[in-house]
């Protein structure tokens, strides 16, 4: 087993077709994306013990919440504490190990639902499949980037993509399993989390026996790299642990955090606030049509932007996603307020595709400071902004939207604030993205130290 998911048995033959690289990315993404689609379980899980009600014993909303936030803070703290190792063993043990702790969490959780001991579902689904997510989210993305130095911007997007997309396949998925396995005697929850784990395993093995990596200095036949002419792509190699040491790095942590704590902290409440700012217009079912409908922009945003951060450069892209979303959010109040729905939808659907686009983007980001060789750990390291982010932006959407009504605020108007904060977050960002400036040649590594990524 070691030997086959060695570094080295992975290493690809000459003649490799790169494009086979993207479908096993996917095979990881498109599974550990299911993790945006969670919620379809939490009414369910609420009557785990009444069945067709909540009954005494049962879980509240607020107990099932932190599954979520579990899983999204051991996302980052995986994937910064994983990514060195990932350096040094690989893509495949490390999608490997993905797949075993994504799929095995499902079934520890599975057992949780079995036995109603929430610290099981916690551990299942929010610690060893946390682990599975931030493990199977950086194991393809150095990877990627190191097939395509033609087109980094499109290889990030090309995987990262997935992941705004797993939802779309998990969502369904869940409720139909669901309503497959729901009896007089159970919701049908367990069985579905026993399932999924199965299929989601089974998916992500697939990708980790088919992931290869390039020879060193691979380059595409026929591909000269062109004299570099913007500043902020370095020809040069950081260390991952020399990177920490740089303002870049925190400026980079500063930019991703901002621009997620802004768009998940509105994705969380998108069903609840169309419903309240156009009362009486917009049914729970459309409600859910217009989370579908984001979930779409999410995914497109990913690839989308980070293909047109190839041409227009990270950082410019970054610029983008600041200074537009300062008018976006500003102007959410003002088409509720005119109901002018049409346009409350649009502005939505721009958001979160740069909210997407944030994501996908960053990787190539990096690799353009930091260069290629420590990638894949450097942007394990930046995901703990995704982590804090998980928290800050739910938070602070629920807390703020809580006190204004307690205040006597009419629900349509309790988001207007959060809007207005949002944008100053946003500036901030745009602050961040500003400062950053070409990494000083002191953190370069020698030409010595540059080893092969594979050895």
């Amino acid at each position: 087993m070691s030997g086959f998911f060695s570094s080295r048995r992975a290493l690809a033959k000459l003649g490799y077709n790169r494009w086979m690289v993207p479908p096993a990315a996917l095979s990881i993404h498109l599974c550990i994306g299911q993790a945006y689609a969670f919620s379809v379980f939490n009414e369910p899980l609420t009557r785990v013990i009444g069945i067709d009600a909540s009954a005494p014993g049962d879980w509240k909303l607020t107990t099932l919440g932190w599954i979520f936030s579990l899983a999204i803070v051991f996302l980052g703290l995986s994937a910064a504490f994983g990514g060195k190792w990932l350096e040094k063993v690989g893509p495949r043990l490390t999608m490997f190990v993905a797949a075993c702790c994504f799929g095995g969490g499902f079934w520890v959780a599975g057992l949780g639902v079995y036995l109603h001991q929430i610290w099981l579902v916690y551990l299942g689904y929010g610690v060893i499949g946390g682990i599975g997510l931030g493990l199977g989210y950086v194991s393809p993305v150095s990877t990627l980037i190191k097939w395509f130095p033609d087109r980094r911007g499109l290889a990030t997007g090309m995987a990262i993509m997935g992941f705004g997309g797993g939802a779309m396949i998990g969502a369904p998925l869940s409720v139909m399993l669901m309503d497959h396995f729901k009896s007089a005697v159970s919701v049908g929850v367990m069985e579905t989390f026993l399932v999924m784990g199965g299929i989601y395993f089974l998916s992500m093995l697939i990708g980790s026996m088919t992931i290869r990596t390039p020879p060193a200095d691979w380059k595409p036949e026929g591909w000269t790299p062109p004299p570099v002419t913007n500043k902020m792509i370095t020809q040069n190699h950081v260390h991952i642990d020399q990177a920490l040491k740089t303002p870049q790095f925190y400026l980079l942590w500063l930019v991703l955090c901002l621009n997620v704590t802004a768009g998940i902290g509105v994705l969380g409440q998108a069903s609840v606030m169309i419903q309240e700012m156009f009362k009486g217009s917009v049914t729970a079912t459309a409600a859910a049509g217009f989370v579908g409908l984001l979930s779409l922009f999410n995914m497109g945003g990913r690839f989308f932007w980070s293909f047109s951060s190839d041409y227009i450069g990270r950082k410019n892209t970054y610029f983008i996603f600041f200074a537009l979303g300062i008018a976006l959010y500003a102007a959410v109040p003002s088409a509720g307020a005119a109901g002018n729905m049409p346009l409350f939808v649009l502005l939505y659907a721009l958001i979160l595709s740069m909210y997407g686009g944030g994501f996908s983007t960053i990787p190539a980001y990096l690799a353009d400071i930091f260069g290629t060789r420590y990638v894949g750990g450097i942007h394990g390291r930046l995901l703990t902004a995704w982590a804090s982010a998980g928290i800050f932006g739910p938070v602070l959407v629920n807390y703020l939207r809580e006190f204004q009504i307690e205040q006597g605020v009419a629900r349509a108007d309790a988001y207007n604030i959060t809007m207005y904060i949002m944008a100053g977050i946003l500036a901030l960002g745009f602050l961040c993205n500003l400062l950053i400036r070409p990494v000083h040649e002191k953190h370069h590594m020698r030409s010595d130290e540059v080893d092969d990524p594979i050895v």
